[in-house]
């Protein structure tokens, strides 16, 4: 019998989206099959310390983790070290630290497979300032929109407003750079509103963009699988209990409805897994990805955000939208976790070594 790999599921974090992760990794953990793999959760407290236990997620919804514990993965070799010979590691850590390409940094100084996108791709993924202009490269089709700064939106935000008046149309989304989840995003109708939520998005990061609202959007979302050659879902709709998917409506209410299969005219599901397709390519990404979009009553399509490292909780679309296409939620961890394994394989036939001469390549 093979032996059982050893799957480190890292949640928690230092960012505003503590709280899902540790919902996402709750799923995550209760779904692996235990025939096929030993998981290790390893949780990252509020303070930024790292612990591992069998009870380890629970402590961290009680808040019961010390800020003293122990920072589990400062060590020479984790995949060596007793107690953590990992085979390979799904990040859960939604947001900052986690999502953004630092976690993912550590990892790959570690030598060790995990589940989604790269460096690269993870920090593409979060900055909606370098997605979009990737998206603009790649001739993929977005709202207007414009970004500053949060140092001048603190110190000139009335030469702000006038320029974000001149040049779009309200209503606006105010959004932080690097937030997933809601965090931090507001709709701003007037100028006092605009105000108010360049206050609230510089709470959350140093980059804040402002985009055009589409009226009267459906909010159309298409989950992406896969490395070099990726796959896309079928596409699903949320119709929000709020005036739009803020958190209040992703997490708290309940009373937000997902509709998959979306029903939308053959035409329309082919364009926009076209446009996810593109766009998980566009920005580099590997694994996993949800790719949202919005869709006016006249059918036009715009491409809105990817999502490197999406929700895993019982009511998220990325598994829902895989369970709709097919592939039911522990196949789909499974393929991840392959994913992840067959891209590591194949990064160590490259060489880090170079030594001039015509020998050297022969």
């Amino acid at each position: 019998m093979a032996r059982r790999k050893r799957v480190g599921v890292v949640f928690g974090g230092r960012s505003g989206e503590h709280e899902v992760s540790l919902v996402s990794a709750a799923s995550v953990i209760g779904a692996l099959d235990r025939s096929r793999y030993t998981v290790i959760p390893i949780g990252i407290t509020k303070e930024g310390a790292w612990t591992s236990s069998p009870d380890v997620l629970d402590l961290l919804r009680r808040g019961r983790v010390p800020r003293s514990a122990p920072h589990a993965m400062v060590l020479p070799d984790p995949r060596k070290s007793a107690g953590l010979r990992l085979d390979v590691v799904f990040p859960l850590v939604h947001g900052t630290h986690g999502e953004d390409g630092t976690l993912q940094g550590l990892l790959e100084l570690a030598d060790i497979p995990y589940v989604g996108s790269g460096v690269a791709g993870s920090a593409l993924g979060m900055d909606k300032v370098l997605q979009k202009r990737l998206f603009v490269e790649a001739g993929l089709p977005i709202p207007k929109y414009r970004w500053y700064h949060s140092s001048r939106c603190r110190t000139d935000r009335s030469s702000i407003i006038r320029e974000v008046e001149k040049s779009l149309r309200y209503p606006l989304f105010v959004k932080p750079a690097n937030t997933g989840s809601s965090v931090g995003i507001s709709k701003a109708h007037t100028r006092a509103e605009l105000q108010d939520a360049i206050r609230m998005a510089c709470r959350y990061d140093r980059k804040i963009v402002v985009e055009q609202g589409v009226n009267n959007a459906r909010e159309i979302e298409v989950a992406v699988l896969g490395n070099d050659t990726p796959e896309t879902s079928v596409a699903g709709e949320v119709i929000p209990s709020n005036e739009f998917y803020d958190y209040n409506a992703k997490y708290v209410d309940g009373a937000s409805r997902v509709i998959v299969p979306a029903e939308l005219h053959a035409t329309l599901k082919a364009g926009v897994r076209k446009i996810a397709s593109r766009a998980f390519t566009a920005l580099d990404c590997c694994g996993m990805a949800r790719v949202d979009f919005l869709l006016t009553p006249g059918k036009k399509i715009y491409l809105n955000e990817v999502n490197t490292i999406p929700g895993f909780t019982s009511i998220s679309m990325y598994p829902k939208l895989w369970e709709a296409s097919g592939l039911p939620y522990p196949r789909l961890l499974d393929r991840l976790i392959s994913l992840a394994i067959s891209r590591h394989r194949e990064k160590q036939v490259t060489s880090h070594r170079y030594k001039p001469g015509k020998e050297w390549y022969r």
